[in-house]
């Protein structure tokens, strides 16, 4: 008498709680919001590539519109939080060189955040245009170039300018370093910081980062 084979029964998928789904659906949008920006992705394609129809993307986010922003908020505050916490050095300089160093480090890490955020914003985003995110970090530097100048005997008023023009040669900067990743994140740290602490009057030949010197020889 032959044996009946026991067929074990068909495993179903898992089915994704809402907070899964809506996780999901904004690290698919992200994708494509990096590869073609805001007008080139779809509410169709984030629901092909998600395996779900339109309207769940609709019942979360209310439309591409929304997935976009909470994509744009996100990364500005990630971006703005590792710059804050760069500042906490015990040296203007210092202060400064960790500052360009979080903001190489957000484009190595989150390229495609930084894709996003470097491209002209959508009015969708509800957040501000790249010019306003080198803004808002401009804000967090020039109480640190304020100090400065005042205990070098210059105008802190001018603060604000000098910080806009630091942290838009950075974000530059990283713009096309996004591309090439050459030379090493420290390495192009240390020449913005070389540019901007000493002026082109008066360049280091080599310069090297004063934080990373300290580390060494505490180790």
């Amino acid at each position: 008498m032959e044996a009946v084979s026991e067929q074990k029964p068909r495993s179903r998928r898992k089915r994704m709680t809402g907070k899964e789904r809506r996780e999901q659906l904004l690290g698919i949008g992200r994708e494509l919001f990096a590869e073609r920006g805001f007008d080139g992705a779809s509410v169709e394609e984030i629901a092909a590539r998600a395996g779900v129809s339109k309207p769940v993307v609709y019942e979360h986010f209310g439309g591409k519109e929304g997935v976009y922003a909470v994509v744009v908020d996100r990364e500005m505050q990630k971006l703005l939080g590792m710059v804050a916490e760069g500042l906490t050095g015990d040296h203007p300089r210092v202060k400064l060189e960790q500052a360009a160093l979080a903001l190489l480090r957000y484009v190595e890490e989150s390229s495609d955040g930084f894709r996003i955020l470097a491209r002209d914003s959508h009015a969708a985003s509800g957040t501000g245009s790249f010019a306003s995110l080198i803004s808002d970090i401009a804000t967090q530097v020039e109480h640190v170039l304020g100090e400065e100048f005042r205990a070098r005997g210059y105008d802190p008023k001018l603060a604000p300018m000098y910080a806009q023009s630091l942290v838009g040669m950075v974000a530059l900067t990283g713009q096309w370093w996004l591309e090439v990743r050459k030379p090493k994140r420290e390495v192009v740290a240390a020449h913005l910081v070389n540019l901007a602490w000493n002026g082109l009057s008066n360049l280091d030949g080599k310069p090297r980062l004063e934080s990373a010197q300290k580390r060494r020889s505490k180790d």
